[in-house]
């Protein structure tokens, strides 16, 4: 089995048959299976795919899961995932806001180039077809994509798209654990984590309306915020996840010499932010190192006199703890961990 197509559904009565159409005319081939994932649905969902499985006339096979209740766009692609065989997983909506010809020129492009693992659609490249319903939604997502880019060097252009292909290699070493829409910062954040580079295609999109049954509210909106904080800061080894606490408080320490009033406290936030980033790129001891350059810089002088020697000492501390990073790398395993 070469390819394994997942399809989550939740109340798709009117697209299911012409999406099994399309998916016959690009992927009706024996070497491909497609997985359909009813999470739930409560219309005429269930008895439609029922129904196509029972139809004999195509050579890809056909997989039906289905699920008693709704549990989510990520644990409905878990499923899916988990019982698929084929050496590339490809993810398709089957909404029909994306094109299944698209699916198919990720999936030509993946399998002839053995050097790429994992292909992501992106609404907002080329100049295909496009048609956008909400300004917000778009807004938002380019938005979301921006924050996503920040937190992890990236320059993507759509991470929300739900038009992905991976190669097994990828899915054996990502361990994917949010059930709603989240899934696709769950799914990326993994891929780069993992050290595998996401390419993008630019795909066409056809977005519906909430009266034609879209399903995405302004409650997942808020809740991608949560999301991109968590897989940024929050999964990650203990020692890191310490370290990005230890560095956090000693930067909204710093934060708290400049300003004063409300100025002072809009520096302390900016200082919190930029220490939740540099405690994702320094260990323990490196942490608490910066600290106490910041804690001798601190008797040094007073009003300004006092901020520049803070602002020196923390650029000592930094260039010290890299330098001590750079002597111990690969040398110990445990001080790996806390340098």
């Amino acid at each position: 089995m070469n390819l394994s197509i997942i399809i989550p559904v939740f109340n798709e009565e009117q697209y299911i048959v012409k999406l099994f159409d399309d998916i016959l005319k690009y992927f009706n081939q024996n070497y491909v299976e497609i997985i359909f994932v009813n999470d739930g649905s409560y219309d005429n969902s269930k008895k439609i795919l029922e129904e196509l499985k029972l139809n004999t006339n195509y050579n890809l096979n056909f997989k039906l899961i289905n699920l008693d209740k709704n549990t989510g766009k990520g644990n409905a692609v878990r499923r899916g995932m988990s019982i698929a065989n084929g050496e590339y997983l490809l993810l398709q909506d089957a909404d029909l806001e994306l094109d299944v010809k698209d699916s198919k020129e990720i999936y030509n492009i993946i399998k002839d180039d053995r050097d790429i693992k994992c292909i992501f659609g992106s609404r907002y490249l080329s100049g295909k077809l496009k048609k956008h319903n909400y300004f917000i939604n778009q807004f938002i997502g380019k938005l979301n994509t921006l924050i996503f880019n920040i937190f992890f060097g990236q320059s993507l252009t759509d991470i929300h798209c739900g038009l992905k292909i991976i190669h097994r290699d990828v899915y054996e070493k990502i361990n994917l654990t949010i059930n709603d829409f989240g899934l696709e910062i769950d799914m990326a954040s993994q891929i780069i984590k993992q050290n595998f580079f996401i390419y993008e295609v630019g795909v066409s999109y056809f977005s519906r309306s909430v009266k034609a049954g879209k399903k995405i509210t302004w409650i997942d909106g808020v809740k991608s915020y949560y999301y991109l904080f968590k897989v940024r800061f929050l999964d990650n080894s203990i020692s890191t996840v310490i370290s990005i606490i230890i560095s956090s408080v000693y930067m909204t320490h710093v934060g708290s010499y400049f300003g004063m009033g409300l100025g002072n406290t809009l520096f302390m936030v900016i200082f919190f932010l930029i220490g939740l980033v540099i405690g994702l790129h320094t260990k323990i001891l490196s942490s608490l190192n910066i600290y106490l350059f910041i804690y001798l810089g601190s008797f040094i002088g007073k009003g300004q006199g006092k901020v520049l020697a803070v602002l020196i000492f923390f650029i000592v501390g930094m260039f010290i703890s890299n330098k001590i990073k750079k002597i111990t790398k690969n040398k110990n395993k445990l001080l790996s961990i806390l340098i």
